[in-house]
Parts: structure tokens; sequence; C-alpha cells
């Protein structure tokens, strides 16, 4: 097996690539900390002006892999502490924002679920393939929203919006995405790795400075809430959602590909 991260540099643009395209680059304990190390690197290298993150293959992120585990986990994240912290999920969103204060671009290059939809809405700016599809998924699977979703979606979207793409568990393609303000800009597939490289030059084009001061504003002011206080607190909630009767139920009824039956409890 490759690097599950590629990392390439040209001229002041880093590219952070997940690249596990044979699962749809869903996450593993490794690839999502070697994203979370790949943003922070960046962060603190002066040779960087911009950052883009995208996928391998036909896929951005395909969210969390629910398949056996077949590697160790993370030191970082024991395995008691996944439901009880923030977790790698929540370190995305405070890797990307907090920590980089350099523009990270998110080319979605194709489908983003669950958590790598949390992934993709952690980035400043996206731009996104015509045929790429966004979908949260934690209502099939009796969950409650994580990744700083409950942050990001709002923002970008408005609450009611965000509410309803959330409570419908709608898949979003690239043109919808931009007009509900997922992404900033669709680009036909063809041309969409070509179009992500020459966004990210032409921001170069700023002083670095100036990028960074701006990035900084931005951020700021766009924090309502806490960050670590509500990633912890969708962590709770999302534990909660899992021990319930009902969540036990919608996930065998998603594995058993059948309706699920809710008692409310």
């Amino acid at each position: 097996m490759g690097k599950l991260v590629e990392v390439t540099d040209e001229g002041h643009v880093r590219t952070i690539r997940l690249n596990r395209p044979e699962k749809k680059n869903a996450l593993s304990q490794a690839l999502a900390w070697g994203v979370i190390e790949a943003v922070e690197a960046a962060a603190v290298d002066d040779r960087v002006w911009v950052v883009a993150l995208t996928g391998s293959g036909d896929a951005f992120c395909a969210g969390l892999d629910l398949s056996p585990a077949n590697e160790p986990y993370h030191p970082k994240t024991p395995m008691a502490a996944q439901l009880d912290d923030i977790g790698w999920v929540g370190e995305f969103l405070l890797a990307i924002r907090k920590r980089c204060d350099k523009p990270v671009v998110g080319g979605i290059n194709g489908v983003a679920v669950g958590a790598g939809l949390g992934l993709a809405m952690a980035t400043d700016v996206r731009l996104i393939a015509r045929s790429a599809r966004l979908m949260a998924g934690y209502t099939r699977i009796g969950g409650s929203p994580d990744a700083g979703l409950t942050i990001t979606l709002p923002q970008a979207m408005g609450y009611e919006q965000a509410m309803r793409f959330m409570m419908e568990n709608r898949t979003v393609l690239g043109e919808e995405a931009v007009a509900l303000g997922m992404a900033g800009e669709v680009v036909d597939d063809a041309r969409f790795a070509g179009r992500l490289a020459e966004y990210c030059h032409a921001l170069c084009a700023w002083s670095p400075i100036t990028l960074r001061l701006l990035k900084r504003g931005m951020a700021r002011a766009t924090e309502a809430v806490e960050l670590e206080s509500q990633l912890r607190y969708e962590v709770a909630n999302i534990g909660r959602a899992f021990r319930s009767e009902d969540g036990q139920e919608a996930r065998r009824a998603f594995l058993e590909k059948r309706p699920p039956v809710f008692q409310g409890r």
C-alpha cells in the first residue's frame, strides 16, 4: 500500500491528497491523523502560502471506514476516548481553522459523506466537481452530526437549510451545493484538477502576510461559539444517539437494508 496521504508542492501551493482510492478515501485512523499532521506541517512551513486539500480517484472522502479495523489506533486517540472527547473528527476543524492561518482550499472532486463532509466543510473555500455528491448520512445510522458540521453547515447554508439538509438526509450535487452556499464554484469533472491548481496559484499573487491576516480575522469573526466546547458537545450527542435503542435499531436496519422501526427510546 502506498502513502495514505500524498503531499506535493508546486511553487507556493501545497496539495494534500487523501490517497485511499480503493476505499473511496474512507477514513481510517492513520489516514485521518495523516491529514491533520499534513495540514499542521503546512501551517509552519514558510514556503507554503496556500494549501489545497483533495481526494484521489473519484472520491473526496466517503466518511468513516466501517469495515473491521486492520490497523492500530493512533496514539493520540486511544479507543476509549473516541466518543468521550474531540477525537480526530473534531481535530479536522481545529487544525484547518485554528492551527493553520493559511488559506485551505477544498477540492471536492467526488463524494463527501459524514466525517468526510465535515473535512470538506472545514476548509476555507471549496471548489466542487459537477458530479460530486455531498451527504451527511447521520440520520440513516441513528447518529447526530460531528466533525464540526453543527458549526460549519449553518455558517455556510444558514440555519434552516442546514437543518433540512441534515434531517432529510439529502444528497446534494455540485451545482446545488454552490446554490446552497456549500461551495463557491462548480467545475466540470474533466477540468477539475487543473482548475483547482489554477485557483490556488492565483491566490499566490497576493502577499502571504495579507492572506494569513485575512484568514485570522475572518476565522475569529465567525467563531460565535467556542470551537472546542462545541466539538465536545457534538461528540457527547452522537455518543448518546448511538447508545439509544433507536440508534442501535437504525444501524441494524441500515445493515439489513430495511426500514427501521423506532420506539423513541
